[in-house]
């Protein structure tokens, strides 16, 4: 959100201060509007944070892959790196799955909708709170303040989210597949 939460915030001024301007959140109508962004993490720390313009669709979803996603992968691993996504309609469209297909990217086959598996969810809580008290007028400010946070996340947060993986899953299979914390 570009300005403040899109949550309820309650505050419990001095007796006598209700109405001081000081205790006041400013407020804009609907949230002030958003920035979407796509982004990718690996082993080597914080991979392309990319800007998304508009609702996302198939064509504007392959661009993202053929020349962000992509060029990271190889200049960071070679040819031979795996991806991994969720299940979400847009990325198991017939024409993103042949864009994988005739660029040779091996995906892991994966569960829709599991962000209890996926470290990028605590990557995204993560930005989160770096944000926290970062108001924006605009979404070019947003995403230059969403760049720089980003860009701050040290390496050893994404090694503390892959060593915890294997206690995801061990507490996935000891919930039957129902929510965790992780």
């Amino acid at each position: 959100m570009l300005f403040g939460t899109d949550g309820i915030q309650w505050s419990r001024p001095p007796q006598g201060t209700r109405f001081d301007p000081k205790n006041y959140v400013p407020t804009m109508k609907h949230g002030g509007g958003n920035v979407m962004v796509w982004a990718c993490v690996s082993r080597l720390g914080m991979g392309p944070l990319r800007r998304i313009q508009g609702i996302i669709d198939k064509c504007q979803y392959e661009d993202i892959h053929e020349n962000t996603m992509r060029p990271y992968a190889r200049n960071s691993f070679g040819h031979g790196f795996i991806f991994q996504q969720d299940n979400y309609p847009k990325h198991r469209s017939k024409h993103i799955q042949n864009w994988f297909s005739r660029r040779h990217v091996t995906l892991i086959d994966w569960p829709s909708l599991s962000p209890d598996l996926n470290i990028i969810e605590g990557v995204w809580g993560e930005l989160e709170r770096r944000l926290i008290g970062r108001n924006a007028w605009n979404a070019d400010e947003k995403f230059s303040q969403l760049e720089e946070e980003w860009k701050k996340i040290p390496l050893s947060f994404i090694q503390t989210l892959l060593d915890s993986i294997p206690r995801g899953w061990q507490a996935v299979i000891d919930a039957k597949g129902f929510t965790t914390k992780y």
